[in-house]
């Protein structure tokens, strides 16, 4: 116990990198995701290839090939010059647009169309029917699956260590080296990392009701 007491500051901070990563790369994957949904719905065919050459790609990859390829591919060109921090920013980012972009789209084609032709016979333009009317009951059925997807997003941030980003996951890794202790230091990252999963779900069960109740 005494091992875990004197290791848990260094892997609260740890925590706080993953979390930081974490907030930041949802908001940006969820954007993202959301473009690529429009694009892939635009009546466009060249805007409908774009995102699903980007949905096919990284749904067909291991998430470690994108790290590795976005920290030492594009590091390797010279011209740009990504830490490790932002690199993993973007490879989670970009990892979790890829399905967030499959969960809108199946979200948005999943409000019945009259909808839509009612709003655009009353005045509304195509952004505001998809702003006003769409999107927000397409988001209600979304969040279970937004959820889920975030979720897993969070244990992809552990692959984030073999670039040497100093998360809850590498600090682990360091506390186990040091103390020789490897169980009880892992069993204390497992049980961090299980805390703040399990607080994401009330969270998300808390907006759902929210929304019901709406």
């Amino acid at each position: 116990m005494n091992i875990i007491m004197a290791a848990l500051p260094i892997l609260l901070q740890g925590l706080q990198v993953t979390l930081y990563i974490f907030v930041i790369a949802i908001i940006l994957g969820f954007l993202l995701g959301l473009l690529m949904a429009l694009l892939r719905l635009a009546p466009f065919k060249v805007l409908n290839l774009i995102s699903k050459v980007y949905v096919d790609a990284i749904r067909g990859t291991p998430f470690i090939v994108q790290l590795f390829f976005i920290y030492f591919g594009v590091n390797s060109l010279h011209f740009i010059s990504l830490n490790s921090t932002t690199a993993g920013i973007i490879t989670v980012a970009i990892n979790a647009g890829a399905y967030f972009a499959e969960i809108i789209r199946a979200g948005i084609q999943s409000i019945d169309k009259g909808q839509t032709e009612a709003a655009r016979s009353i005045g509304l333009t195509g952004a505001q029917t998809m702003r006003y009317v769409v999107l927000p009951q397409a988001f209600r059925r979304m969040l279970p699956t937004i959820t889920n997807q975030s979720i897993i997003s969070l244990k992809d941030t552990s692959l984030l260590s073999v670039i040497g980003i100093a998360d809850l996951t590498q600090q682990g890794q360091i506390q186990a080296a040091a103390t020789f202790e490897a169980f009880k230091i892992w069993l204390a990252v497992g049980i961090i990392y299980f805390i703040v999963i399990y607080l994401l779900s009330i969270l998300a069960n808390f907006v759902e009701r929210r929304f019901e109740l709406r």
